[in-house]
């Protein structure tokens, strides 16, 4: 199964930390179908626009997975409605990425994932249907804590 036309489910599903301590990070239905949603929305257009491959470091995180990893209690992975993307395979940065999704994508949260004026470390989009709220923020570390500020144009 496929959750688009560049994403397959074991992709959408791939966690190092699930396998290693024998967590179930299988989504139910409902759940799947707002994953598609979000590849719809966001991954499909991006990798259409970059045409080359994009790495996923994140999509769907079961609850257990979020919590084994640190995840914010309310993490929109946990619904199928974000995904973390990295420049591991593509010519594109990780800035490109961001600022297309920025100036042309609807989206409900993205994130400048810390790293520095010039490139994050990654990208964090998420999208809510019917209620996406445009929301840019910069992820930083403040004493060892992550901190997440409006993001400055």
């Amino acid at each position: 199964m496929n959750i688009s036309e560049h994403i397959s489910l074991k992709e959408a599903l791939r966690s190092n930390t699930a396998k290693r301590l024998g967590i179930d990070n299988m989504p139910d239905n409902k759940t799947l179908v707002t994953m598609q949603e979000t590849a719809k929305y966001v991954f499909e257009p991006l990798r259409n626009y970059f045409n080359e491959p994009i790495y996923i470091s994140s999509f769907y995180r079961s609850p257990e997975l979020n919590t084994a990893i640190g995840g914010s209690a309310n993490s929109q992975h946990c619904k199928g409605q974000a995904i973390d993307i990295d420049d591991v395979y593509s010519k594109a940065s990780n800035a490109d990425f961001f600022n297309y999704i920025k100036d042309n994508l609807e989206f409900d949260q993205l994130i400048w994932e810390f790293g520095n004026d010039n490139n994050p470390d990654w990208v964090h989009c998420s999208y809510a249907s019917g209620s996406n709220r445009g929301n840019i923020f910069r992820a930083i570390k403040e004493n060892g804590k992550t901190k997440y500020a409006f993001y400055e144009l």
